[in-house]
């Protein structure tokens, strides 16, 4: 059994979606896993990975569009203490994910043909967000 273990920082310029993909897949291929599992795991709590479309950025959009009526800025928080972005960012991180886990076969990542790896920034300024990618297997 092989470990890996590498840390990203991806730097985003606000709200949206950030593809990673690559950045994890050069983790994996720096691994020497050839079959095993990749774990992502984002260390923050106003944004958050998912694994969506890759292909149609209306996607993408839409999802913004979504979420931002669902956890929407002009509420009656108690928590803003970075001002009203603050609490829906920790909103919408808490209903989507700060982990997610990828088979690895033949030295890849397993991603379906229109899937992708995303930070999903919640804030509306960028910020440095970093992640631990943990590889292990064959």
């Amino acid at each position: 059994m092989r470990v890996h273990q590498g840390a990203l920082t991806v730097s985003t310029r606000g709200r949206g979606l950030y593809d990673v993909t690559r950045e994890v897949a050069r983790v994996v291929t720096d691994s020497g896993v050839t079959t095993g599992l990749c774990t992502v795991f984002l260390r923050h709590t106003s944004a958050s990975l998912v694994i969506q479309e890759n292909a149609d950025p209306a996607v993408l959009s839409d999802m913004e569009r979504w979420m931002a009526r669902l956890a929407p800025e002009q509420a009656d928080y108690e928590h803003d203490a970075e001002g009203p972005d603050d609490m829906p960012s920790h909103l919408r991180a808490s209903i989507t994910r700060s982990c997610e886990s990828i088979p690895v076969a033949r030295g890849a990542l397993v991603l379906g043909a229109w899937q992708a790896l995303y930070v999903w920034e919640h804030r509306r300024a960028g910020h440095p967000r970093e992640l631990v990618v943990h590889v292990a297997g064959e």
